[in-house]
């Protein structure tokens, strides 16, 4: 085949194959403007700005060398539909040791109360200290753990780092824990917002 003719197949061949790539490939997947609105488990993107990416490795050695507060932002499990009356459930929640778990945190709307509750608890967790190293993580495909990484990044924390591979991504090498959402979380005003 002639070098002329070549370029067009290609680029046509090029074309075809982003024409027929599924609308949720995981490729080029951007940040948004603000913080991410639709269902929080989903493809998301490579980076974070204001923070840094980590992987299982690097989690570890910021454990071990830094000791950062390790902000599990999973939700809590859900009753299964369907369980009998007086049928036995027993969620268990596993997370990396040491972290404190604020399920719903990384929701893409918090209203002024659980902004505010947020905000006094990381200071609390931090001591104040905005350079202490923070770590965000939930799942795999999670957007609430990114979320929460803007969100701390906007009250001006300089020592973010997502852990988009979640609790999954840790275990696969790593002792986890058995954990209770944190109890002042909890104890928070409930949010109104998307009801």
């Amino acid at each position: 085949m002639r070098p002329v003719l070549r370029l067009p197949i290609v680029t046509a061949a090029a074309v075809f194959l982003t024409a027929a790539a599924p609308a949720d490939s995981p490729v080029g997947v951007r940040e948004p403007d603000g913080y991410w609105q639709g269902a929080l488990h989903g493809y998301t993107p490579q980076t974070l700005a204001g923070a840094t990416v980590v992987d299982a490795g690097e989690v570890a050695k910021l454990i071990q060398e830094h000791k950062p507060v390790l902000l599990d932002v999973s939700e809590i499990d859900r009753k299964p539909a369907g369980l009998p009356p007086g049928g036995l459930w027993f969620p268990i929640h596993r997370n990396i040791p040491g972290s404190t778990w604020l399920p719903a945190s990384g929701e893409g709307e918090l209203d002024a109360a659980a902004q505010d509750a947020l905000k006094a608890r990381v200071a609390d967790l931090t001591g104040g200290d905005l350079e202490r190293p923070i770590v965000t993580y939930c799942h795999p495909d999670c957007w609430g753990s990114w979320n929460l990484g803007k969100r701390l990044v906007a009250l001006g924390y300089r020592n973010v780092h997502w852990f988009p591979q979640g609790i999954e991504g840790w275990q696969d090498g790593h002792d986890t824990a058995v954990s209770r959402p944190d109890a002042r979380w909890a104890a928070r005003p409930k949010s109104t917002v998307g009801q």
